[in-house]
């Protein structure tokens, strides 16, 4: 399993994983793929900066990345304080009530309570990258599209490459003419942020789309070694995963319960591919989620509309960080793609990576023999 992008990064396979935990990229790093850590759970430069200095004692060397978040359209800026006031008071009393019909207790009175992700702003974001590239960092990706051209200027001046996710071959070609390097072709299967086609027909389309402009990277359902063989043979340069490492024995985000998982692994441990809905409570854009009691009643008759970017997530954030420390896995708020029916066992993340190199070799050698005869 081996394309140009493992000697572009130094890497010994092109998987390429998304994670918001500094633990999980690391060991990624260190199991031969390329970590990419998620910004924007980071409101300071300072919290951004001290795990940056962590992945740098804790990779061995290894090369890592990391994810922004930038829109294409700048949302509403500001202070917490100030963006607070632009959320309706109908909307407030509707989460105060849904935790309440849920169960969810409130956080301890000593506890931070959370003003919202302020990664989502231009400005914030913009804060990220300088803090990055004053470290060893391979690869700057946008998961919501190409960077502003002065972000994308900025990285390869200082020789890191860009990349950026994109839902169709429109958005593909912007990407490169912007000066994006790699493109990720995300499907409609994947977690988070994703659009509506879905990756068997995106692939093959972005792939051909920017052919001799820039390297594809293969996203949205993919969590076995067969998925990373397809992806190849589609045209990929390498897969960009995210899902499949949420229920790696690394990932330390949330409160751990007595099984030593935390409530949304519980929660993604017990799913299908079809529990998962794609709605715009998390953020304000379309995401995809895990089906819970949580999305459902914002389905319900009487539930008001999302709000925009990043209105919707301060307004909801105090709510995610109350579901996250509580002990109810049918009460969460996670975004998850549609393998996390495949996601039903805790696994280090090496061999995670190591059952897919496994599988694709599988695939690949059954391929053989098809086509010797």
């Amino acid at each position: 399993m081996r394309t140009e992008l493992c000697d572009r990064f130094g890497i010994d396979y092109p998987i390429f994983v998304f994670t918001p935990s500094e633990k999980v990229a690391a060991a990624v790093s260190k199991a031969g793929g390329l970590g990419v850590l998620g910004c924007v759970r980071f409101n300071a430069a300072d919290e951004l900066e001290n795990v940056l200095q962590w992945m740098d004692a804790n990779t061995d060397g290894k090369p890592y990345g990391v994810d922004i978040v930038m829109p294409a359209k700048v949302p509403t800026e500001g202070t917490s304080v100030d963006i607070n006031k632009l959320i309706p008071q109908t909307h407030r009393d509707f989460v105060d009530k849904t935790l309440a019909d849920l169960g969810v207790p409130p956080l301890p009175e000593d506890d931070e309570k959370s003003e919202g992700v302020l990664g989502w702003l231009h400005s914030v974001a913009r804060s990220h990258v300088e803090v990055a590239l004053r470290h060893p960092i391979k690869l700057i990706a946008n998961a919501l599209g190409s960077p502003p051209k002065d972000v994308i200027d900025q990285a390869h001046e200082a020789g890191v490459p860009v990349a950026a996710l994109a839902g169709s071959a429109k958005h593909a070609l912007r990407h490169v003419e912007n000066g994006v390097d790699i493109v990720v072709a995300q499907g409609h299967e994947a977690g988070g942020h994703t659009g509506e086609i879905g990756s068997m027909v995106l692939w093959p389309e972005i792939v051909d789309s920017v052919a001799g402009k820039a390297p594809v990277l293969a996203a949205g359902g993919i969590g076995t070694g067969r998925q990373v063989a397809a992806a190849l043979a589609l045209g990929a340069q390498g897969v960009w995963m995210g899902s499949a490492f949420l229920t790696s024995a690394e990932y330390d985000l949330g409160v751990r319960l007595d099984s030593g998982r935390s409530v949304v692994q519980e929660a993604m441990l017990n799913a299908t591919s079809a529990d998962t809905v794609r709605r715009r409570i998390y953020t304000g854009k379309p995401a995809r989620l895990l089906k819970s009691r949580w999305t459902d009643a914002w389905d319900a008759e009487g539930a008001p509309e999302p709000l925009p970017m990043p209105l919707q997530n301060i307004l909801v954030s105090e709510a995610h960080q109350r579901m996250s420390d509580s002990t109810d896995p049918t009460a969460v708020a996670m975004p998850v793609g549609q393998i996390v029916g495949r996601m039903n066992e805790i696994r280090p993340v090496a061999d995670i990576i190591a059952e897919l190199v496994a599988g694709f070799e599988e695939a690949t050698k059954r391929l053989d023999g098809i086509r010797e005869g």
